[in-house]
């Protein structure tokens, strides 16, 4: 029978993945804000607002590193980052798709980043959302 309590060990290692994406958000979010201009340099064309869509998208990464400190707010703070995940990844595989256009970035990394998106979500899932 399995036990009906995380055992600490998982219960560790979720609690060191969610400060980790605290402090990848963070950190992210914060950038949208020091370096504006490299953000808005990889949206795609058909994406508006390009410094309004950037300061908004690192307002809510930064809202959601925040709001996984807190227990009250951590499933609400994950299905925020995981829905801007989603949102944000058609920007990722424009990149991808028009790799020639962003020469700043090797082509394969483009590319390697879309199933890490994958791993990212999965990321966000099990330490934010589904709580142990």
């Amino acid at each position: 029978m399995l036990p009906t309590t995380p055992d600490r060990s998982v219960h560790l290692v979720v609690t060191i993945g969610r400060w980790a994406l605290v402090a990848l958000f963070g950190v992210a979010g914060s950038a949208h804000f020091f370096a504006s201009e490299f953000f808005t340099a990889i949206m795609p064309p058909y994406v508006p607002w390009h410094l309004q869509i950037v300061w908004l998208s690192g307002t809510f990464e930064i809202a959601g590193a925040l709001g996984l400190t807190q227990p009250k707010f951590r499933r609400a703070a994950g299905i925020g980052l995981i829905l801007m995940a989603v949102a944000v990844f058609p920007a990722n595989l424009h990149m991808a798709l028009h790799a020639s256009d962003y020469s700043a970035f090797p082509a394969w990394l483009l590319y390697l980043r879309l199933p890490l998106q994958l791993v990212i979500l999965f990321w966000i899932w099990r330490c934010a959302v589904r709580q142990p």
